[in-house]
Order: C-alpha cells, then sequence, then structure tokens
C-alpha cells in the first residue's frame, strides 16, 4: 500500500471581485471628505474654550485672587483680566508682593485701596512668581482682553538682584518660575534648557485655545494631571463629579506666617546687583509696560518698596542707584510712578513682601500722590481714613 504524504490545506480563493485593500469594515475618505472632517473637528476645538467659558460658574467676590494652586492657570488669568476690565476695575499686575504671599486676601493692596476708596474699584491679578520675563509673555499671550483700562504694574527690583534672579546663570538652589511664558525659540534665558519638542508645544499652546483650555481643566479640577493619570489616582470617583465640584474657592490662606525678617531670623544681606543695561529682566519689564500701553490701557508703575533695612551699606548704595535709574526711565517715557520709601522695618517680611500693615501704610500713601490721583481720574467715592497702623 502506497504512503501518501501530508496533504496540503487549500485556501479558499477569494472571488475576483474581492480586494483585500477596501474590506467591508474599512472606511475610506476621498479627499474632499478629509477636509470637511477636518473641518468639523476644528470648528469643535475651536468653540469648545468659549462655550465651557459661558457655563462655567465664575463670579469673583470681594478681594478675590487667583488661588494660590492654579497660579499657572493662564486661561483663567486672561478670563479674570477681561471680566475686570468689563467691570471698569483698575487691574493691579504684579508677582507675589501683589498678590500677598504672607497675608490673606483682606490684608492684599488691593483689599486696602478698595478699603481706603470705599469701594470695589481694584482688582487683584497678582501672580505668585510671576517675574518680569514670565510676566511679559503671560501679557502678550494670555492678557490680550486687557486692554482700554487703568493698570497698576509692580515693579519688583528683586528679580534684578543677582545673576540668578535676571536668569542670566543658573544656582545651586535653583528654580525657575513659569517657564512657559518665556521666549521659546528665540530669546530664550540660557537657564532656561527644555527641548525643543516642548518648545514647540508651548508655541502651540499660545495660539490654539483648545490647549490652552485643556491646561486650565487639568489645573482647576484634575490636580494638574491628565484624565488618565487622575483615574489612576482617584479610581473611585468620577471626573464629571470633579468638574460639577467647580473651581477652587479664591486664595484666602496666606502661604507664609505673618512674621518680620528679622523674627524670621534672616540677616542684613549684600545683593550682587545687576546692570539695567544688562538686565534681562529690566528688558522685560520694559516689554510689559510697551505690550500694555499698546493696548490702550493707562500704566501707572509702582517701583517696591524693597525692604532697605535689610540691605549692608554697600548694596544699599547700588539699590539707590537701581531704583533712581528706573525711575528715569519712567519719566523719560511719561509714565506716571510712586517709588515709595521704605517700610518701617517690622512691616516687612522679607526684601520684598509687606505684612498686612505694611500694604495699609502702602495703599494710603499711595492714593494721596498727586500722580496717583492724575491716573485714577474717576469719581472717587467716600474715602475711609485708614488706621493708625497705617498713618
Amino acid at each position: 500500500m502506497k504512503r501518501q504524504g501530508p496533504q496540503r490545506e487549500i485556501q479558499p480563493q477569494p472571488p475576483p471581485e474581492y480586494s483585500v485593500a477596501y474590506a467591508s469594515h474599512d472606511v475610506r475618505l476621498s479627499w474632499r471628505e478629509w477636509i470637511v472632517a477636518a473641518a468639523l473637528v476644528g470648528a469643535v476645538l475651536g468653540l469648545l474654550p468659549g462655550q465651557w467659558e459661558r457655563r462655567e460658574r465664575f463670579q469673583p467676590g470681594e478681594d478675590y485672587r487667583i488661588p494660590y494652586e492654579l497660579g499657572n492657570d493662564y486661561w483663567l488669568f486672561g478670563r479674570y483680566g477681561r471680566l475686570a476690565c468689563s467691570q471698569n476695575k483698575t487691574l493691579v499686575i504684579g508677582d507675589s508682593v501683589i498678590w500677598g504671599h504672607y497675608v490673606t486676601k483682606e490684608h492684599t493692596l488691593s483689599h486696602y485701596l478698595n478699603a481706603f476708596t470705599g469701594e470695589q474699584r481694584f482688582a487683584n491679578l497678582g501672580v505668585d512668581g510671576i517675574h518680569p520675563a514670565a510676566l511679559a509673555g503671560l501679557l502678550e499671550y494670555y492678557g490680550r482682553g486687557i486692554s482700554n483700562s487703568r493698570v497698576i504694574l509692580h515693579c519688583n527690583p528683586l528679580w534684578m538682584a543677582s545673576p540668578e534672579h535676571d536668569l542670566q546663570q543658573a544656582g545651586k538652589d535653583f528654580r525657575l518660575n513659569h517657564p512657559a511664558l518665556l521666549p521659546q525659540l528665540v530669546g530664550s534665558p540660557g537657564c532656561y534648557t527644555a527641548p525643543y519638542s516642548d518648545r514647540l508645544g508651548t508655541c502651540v499652546e499660545r495660539v490654539a485655545p483648545f490647549r490652552n483650555w485643556a491646561r486650565h481643566l487639568r489645573a482647576a479640577y484634575f490636580e494638574n494631571a491628565d484624565l488618565p493619570e487622575w483615574t489612576v489616582r482617584h479610581p473611585y470617583d468620577s471626573p464629571i463629579q470633579a468638574v460639577r465640584r467647580g473651581l477652587p474657592s479664591p486664595g484666602s490662606r496666606a502661604q507664609g506666617s505673618h512674621l518680620s525678617w528679622q523674627a524670621r531670623g534672616i540677616v542684613e544681606h549684600d545683593f550682587p546687583w545687576v546692570r539695567l543695561p544688562t538686565s534681562l529682566q529690566w528688558k522685560s519689564f520694559q516689554r510689559a509696560v510697551r505690550i500694555l500701553r499698546a493696548r490702550g490701557n493707562r500704566v501707572f508703575v509702582l517701583v517696591g518698596p524693597f525692604n532697605e533695612h535689610m540691605l549692608e551699606k554697600a548694596s544699599l548704595a547700588t539699590y539707590t542707584n537701581r531704583k533712581g535709574e528706573i525711575q528715569d526711565w519712567l519719566r523719560q517715557n511719561d509714565i506716571p510712578h510712586y517709588v515709595p520709601p521704605a517700610l518701617p522695618s517690622q512691616y516687612c517680611a522679607d526684601a520684598s513682601h509687606p505684612l498686612s500693615e505694611g500694604y495699609a501704610l502702602l495703599a494710603a500713601e499711595l492714593l494721596e500722590q498727586k500722580s496717583f490721583i492724575r491716573f485714577d481720574t474717576r469719581p472717587a467715592g467716600r474715602r475711609r481714613p485708614p488706621p493708625a497702623s497705617a498713618r
């Protein structure tokens, strides 16, 4: 009997009209259909942020300031700026000195300005850690709605107190604040070392409302995490419920203890001040002023006050020169300003942050300046006398 070899399995052949490239479960779009699909997706992504803004509850009350944990939520900053402008308020813009790092929201500069004028005329748009190089980017890309308004812009000399503060070099404990607001491709400081892939993504976010809105959702509702990461952290929580809880409460708590610099054990310091002509932060501050004025804003600059009591003699002399150079530039450019004297030593928390008594005194002095009275030309309400500690 002849042994048979292994039999080959016969594969069924598809009919002649059948094509593997066009299986029944495939959907192929023509180039026209791709254009329509792209237009629809673009329309949805473009409309979502605006629709969300209309539905998201945002009603800043008295002495509102952006919550500390939302300091990187530039979408919220832009929205608050537009709202304050629409309410004809004077915007007070700056870093943590304006935000009020060592005081509650009821003891900030804007609070005392409102209290002494008897009405809610001043809006606190301070952002913690927003050095001038970042502030210029914040105003240029996310503060477009701040226009045709009154703006008090704070100039903090601390950012020019050393090469590290001026972003000229990175020290041992250097931490770069708000890197997404810095120049990304041209003119970025040498201490900024992000890869170019991240820089390109940042550039896209500046011009794409959807990306900026997505950052807002992560910061406001999902602990600065993407949705998959957030669900891993909270496996039993619903993302929908997280959104329904609404925006975090305004930043009412102080971020530091209410102690003077001497009570903290801070000693006198010799700051290696940088020269203004070579200062990146000073050039950035000038750029911020130009951005605001180009949009029709009336700008008033508040310089300091710096805690001169903690400066060694040589450092104080250099600071006095820098302060004079800043004032000269403001005069040359016809910018109304106020350079206040140093606050009493016990009213200072550190090199640049006042305590509540310092804010009250500063507000009382500012309201009495002729340059400020001319700047704030609206009819003032009945002014309350400042507290005894502010006299």
